[in-house]
């Protein structure tokens, strides 16, 4: 089922994401060493013990910042933990994306191959987590740029104002949502989604979007999950763009507790997304 949530459009290798945190630890642990090692003789000056407390808490920032970064590659290679590594995961989130950007641009790679594989990775680690969820505590969240840019209906506060005309992705989407009782919201930027996400506190979101909304989203909500999905853009960025629908769908029926509609999901699986 695990194969089945990888959208084909996410092309780039997630071991792109895995070897830059890599090296964005090393670079990070030589910056945090240097921080010890180029002041060490003018510490004397201040107190005796100076340096070594210096590069005891530089050592201890060091130790977070491998182990943060190891675990988060046995993680997503293995589906096994490091002990602590839960609590350290924002370390990556947070922190390493940023990095990983300015080094990923040094070795040629775009920031959207970058942000594909991040996702990828975040993907999997959702998954690792194994949980399933009632239908209320998952939220699907929808950019706006799904809809027709022809139409005249405004569906940013209310979806349902949708006629279901089927010219865009909407109305496929509201009959996931009808089909398994999820709520479906529409975002015309972070603010708004921030805000949705707020007031319906959902324990896991199920979030569409480009690479870098997506990416910026993940970061925005830890540690509440995400899962996200790399829309479609046939008429380039954010315009008309399309759902993977059996992708979401795949996704839904992943996380959603069997005691719900299991006249639903205890039928056939869905088609594979990736054939």
């Amino acid at each position: 089922m695990k194969k089945a949530l990888v959208n084909k459009n996410e092309n780039p290798s997630k071991g792109i994401f895995l070897g830059l945190v890599a090296v964005s630890s090393i670079v990070l642990g030589l910056f945090l060493i240097s921080l010890w090692v180029v002041p060490y003789y003018g510490f004397d000056a201040i107190h005796p013990f100076a340096k070594w407390i210096a590069g005891i808490i530089i050592a201890f920032a060091l130790l977070i910042v491998l182990w943060a970064s190891l675990g988060l590659i046995i993680n997503a290679t293995t589906g096994k933990y490091l002990p602590f590594f839960k609590r350290l995961r924002g370390v990556t989130v947070k922190l390493f994306l940023p990095i990983m950007t300015l080094i990923g641009k040094a070795f040629g790679l775009s920031k959207n191959v970058i942000r594909s594989s991040f996702i990828r990775v975040n993907n999997d680690l959702v998954l690792s987590e194994a949980k399933t969820y009632k239908p209320d505590e998952l939220l699907m969240l929808m950019p706006h740029c799904l809809q027709n840019s022809r139409c005249k209906i405004r569906l940013t506060y209310n979806v349902r104002n949708c006629k279901r005309c089927g010219k865009c992705s909407i109305a496929g989407l509201l009959e996931l949502s009808d089909k398994y009782n999820i709520h479906l919201a529409v975002a015309t930027g972070g603010t708004i989604a921030r805000r949705i996400v707020k007031e319906r506190r959902p324990k896991l979101i199920l979030a569409v979007a480009c690479q870098r909304d997506l990416a910026s989203g993940i970061q925005d909500t830890y540690p509440l999950p995400v899962y996200g999905i790399v829309n479609l853009r046939p008429h380039g960025p954010c315009l008309d763009t399309l759902v993977p629908l059996d992708h979401l769908e795949a996704a839904i029926r992943r996380f959603l507790d069997s005691r719900f509609y299991p006249e639903v999901l205890n039928k056939d699986p869905v088609t594979d997304p990736i054939g």
